[in-house]
């Protein structure tokens, strides 16, 4: 929808359109749109001309801006790629992001207390130094998918699940991990789900518990996630094979069908 007649800007969906005409067709004056709404200070347009911007590589150290005045608005996608711009720069599968953020880091989003329990009692708790080493862009990383989870968006605490587990700008903390995935799971993400149905069965992090950890892989096959898909298939083979030969084959539809998805 249009401006309206009070003179108010665009809603999230019209920005979000016009931004896929920018972005898929290549189209000047959606590009333009874009452009004027986020110098009006707009976060979702912000957002989205940052997302733009990220994919050509003259243009990082703005895309970069973009996104964080966004995520600083409280929107937790942009949170989400920024924090996902830094995991590049750390990871050095961003090499023209690192050169821009070299010449001005900005400051990292304060650490308050998590909004999600599941997770709040090991983020909250720990001290600075052990949650952030100054402003690298492993801990950034961390900071801003924290600033993203903390709004409810479940594939950021997934990310924060998978750095605790592998100690990127964070220690190497298997409970944290476990927490974050719970959180994760618990926002429907099926990714989480079947990480932390493998937490359950191998005691990381969580006590073992054979029931919690079937009770997350069925519901991880539930949500369509073709590896637990795969793995309920392999443990059912023997007593329901017909069953498992229907897990199997929608494993194999959801893996060709929505590559992309999780």
């Amino acid at each position: 929808m249009a401006a309206g007649a009070d003179g108010a800007g665009p809603d999230a969906a019209r920005i979000e359109s016009v931004a896929m005409a920018a972005s898929q067709q290549g189209n000047a004056e959606a590009e333009q749109r874009l452009r004027s709404w986020a110098a009006r200070g707009m976060p979702v347009a912000q957002r989205e001309l940052g997302i733009l911007y990220r994919s050509r590589p003259g243009q990082q150290e703005e895309a970069m801006r973009l996104l964080e005045q966004a995520a600083r608005s409280g929107d937790a996608q942009a949170a989400f790629h920024l924090a996902e711009a830094y995991r590049g720069i750390a990871n050095g599968t961003n090499p023209a992001s690192a050169r821009s953020a070299a010449s001005a880091v900005p400051t990292a989003p304060q650490a308050g207390a998590d909004s999600l329990q599941a997770a709040s009692k090991s983020s909250a708790s720990a001290p600075a130094a052990t949650i952030s080493n100054g402003n690298s862009p492993g801990a950034m990383a961390w900071r801003w998918y924290l600033a993203a989870a903390e709004k409810r968006h479940a594939k950021a605490a997934l990310m924060l699940g998978l750095l605790a587990r592998n100690g990127e700008g964070v220690p190497r903390d298997a409970a944290r991990s476990a927490r974050w995935l719970e959180a994760s799971s618990e926002l429907g993400n099926a990714h989480a789900m079947f990480l932390l149905s493998y937490a359950y069965r191998e005691g990381q992090g969580v006590p073992r518990d054979a029931a919690r950890a079937q009770h997350w892989l069925e519901e991880s096959a539930e949500h369509e996630y073709p590896p637990a898909l795969q793995e309920l298939a392999m443990a059912v083979a023997d007593s329901d094979a017909e069953r498992a030969g229907h897990l199997l084959k929608e494993a194999h539809e959801h893996r060709r069908n929505n590559w992309n998805r999780f």
